[in-house]
């Protein structure tokens, strides 16, 4: 290893993902296992991703890591973990044009300065350490040239939070629970890329971006705990639907996609009511919206949206095609329209192409939408303003990627601090 003072840098993006058979519980809370297996959607990284900057120098005094700007600890056992398990598996790195020469042996010693970033909010129940998580390991991997398949990199990402396993792929992704006590298959496996079934359209209503009262960590163990009704899910419920999603997602099934979507939503909630002290993660706004996508696909005879919430009150809802997911958007901001001097593009953001599609990129275009026809009965007079903060428009995505524009970095290539 050289003795003067460089810095080498990695940059990579990773993905969020969102569960359609839902992920709540462990059955080891150190090693991250879960009690079932789950199925999830890669989001689209353009619209939700984690950016992160791994660099290494003999200048760095210890690891450090800064989160959206502010520097946190890597103190904690996740973390240490995902540092470990990387750190063991490094290979030997040589960048001759930067005079940079590391053997395997000697990044045991090195220190790491890691600066990571959400393009959206952090523990308000969008999955944003399930895409952190992954980038951190992605990232790592990549900077202490790692050969390991994804799928061997998921169960170290898991590790760190068991959803960021999921964000290791593209697509339509399957985390098999498995059954070692070491957790060494317990691992996530791509069921099908993102073009597989590249017309649905995403669209997510965040009712609040607030940090959620309950953490998905202490949630799940409150339930594993107490709720007979998890158990029975466990064991009963989830290994049918799995077989019966991974058809639907094979065939192109909205129909079957949309009723186990639905159906797992609400039952992983039901589980965290049936938790003592009971857990509430969706509000009155969550609910206003199920009803209103309930009826719309009734009306139609064949679902058109499929809903699905995470720990959280944010609806992400999936609509069938683009022009399904125009109507739907125009019926979400007639019982949702936005405060009287918010700017259009700032409440619809993602592809918010979306907005011209649907007739609403101009000055009163909102106050003129008329109430979905389909829908006889109210949802909620149009006074609802401000109850959903915003809409994201985005689809099902690619997984993580290095980027290699210099310009993207997150610390300074010279001092490896954050810019």
């Amino acid at each position: 290893m050289a003795a003067d003072k460089w810095v080498y840098m990695v940059t990579a993006q990773t993905p969020t993902n969102i569960a359609v058979i839902k992920y709540w519980g462990k059955r080891d809370e150190v090693r991250i296992l879960p009690v079932n297996d789950s199925i999830s959607v890669t989001l689209d990284p353009d619209h939700l991703c984690t950016v992160t900057t791994v660099a290494v120098s003999p200048a760095f005094d210890r690891d450090r890591m800064w989160l959206n700007g502010k520097e946190i600890s890597l103190s904690g056992s996740r973390y240490q973990n995902c540092l470990r398990e990387i750190r063991g598996r490094a290979g030997d790195v040589e960048d001759k044009e930067k005079g940079v020469k590391i053997e395997k042996k000697e990044w045991e010693k090195l220190h790491l300065h890691i600066a990571s970033h959400n393009n959206f909010p952090t523990a308000a129940g969008l999955a944003s350490s399930a895409a952190g998580f992954a980038c951190l390991v992605f990232s790592l991997a990549k900077l202490m040239n790692v050969n390991e398949d994804p799928s061997r990199l998921s169960a170290i990402a898991r590790q760190g939070s068991g959803s960021a396993c999921r964000s290791l792929f593209g697509g339509f992704v399957k985390w098999e629970m498995g059954s070692k006590e070491d957790g060494s298959d317990s691992v996530a496996v791509q069921l099908a890329d993102e073009k597989h079934w590249n017309e649905l359209v995403i669209i997510i209503a965040v009712v609040s971006s607030r940090q959620k009262e309950t953490s998905s960590t202490s949630g799940m163990r409150e339930s594993v705990e107490t709720s007979l009704l998890l158990q029975h899910r466990a064991k009963e419920v989830v290994p049918k639907r799995i077989l019966q999603m991974e058809e639907a997602i094979k065939n192109r099934d909205l129909a079957s996609f949309t009723q186990l979507s639905c159906a797992d939503s609400n039952q992983f909630h039901a589980v965290c009511l049936d938790t003592s002290p009971p857990i509430f993660y969706m509000n009155d706004t969550s609910h206003r919206i199920i009803s209103l996508v309930e009826k719309w696909n009734r009306s139609e005879g064949t679902p058109q949206v499929a809903y699905t919430f995470d720990a959280g009150p944010n609806a992400v809802l999936i609509a069938r095609n683009r022009k399904v997911a125009v109507q739907l958007l125009q019926g979400l901001l007639y019982y949702f329209p936005p405060k009287s001097d918010t700017d259009m593009k700032s409440y619809v953001v993602g592809d918010n192409s979306i907005l011209k599609e649907a007739g609403l990129d101009g000055a009163n275009s909102v106050e003129n939408l008329q109430p979905p026809p389909e829908i006889k009965d109210n949802i909620g007079s149009q006074d609802q303003k401000g109850e959903v903060s915003y809409f994201i428009c985005t689809k099902p995505g690619r997984g993580p990627i290095v980027l290699p524009d210099q310009t993207q970095a997150l610390l300074d290539p010279e001092t490896g601090l954050p810019k």
